[in-house]
């Protein structure tokens, strides 16, 4: 199933937007997947580092479990979703098809 996302589309008659729905073609979709998964694996290799500065700033042990908390817990804080990316493209794409007419 397609990812698909509405948005307000105005007009010069009538003060009511009309929504318009957006769909990514599954090559679309695939290609914002990919992006958001690398980005994540960008950033959780940053969060790692960032959790051993914390551990070594705080002169405390470095239990690699401990390390591997503090980074996962700033990778849920940090990560993008791919919900995001997808609505981002399919932002992208209407922003395209409708600013032509």
């Amino acid at each position: 199933m397609a990812f698909s996302k509405s948005f307000a589309k105005t007009t010069d008659k009538s003060v009511y937007p009309k929504w318009v729905e957006t769909f990514l073609t599954e090559k679309e979709e695939l290609e914002e997947e990919k992006k958001c998964r690398e980005k994540n694996i960008l950033l959780m290799k940053e969060c790692l580092e960032d959790a051993k500065k914390i551990f070594a700033d705080s002169k405390l042990k470095d239990y690699q479990t401990n390390v591997i908390s503090i980074a996962i817990a700033l990778f849920e804080k940090r990560a993008s979703h791919v919900i995001y990316w997808k609505e981002s493209k399919a932002k992208e794409k209407f922003d395209q098809e409708h600013s032509k007419k």
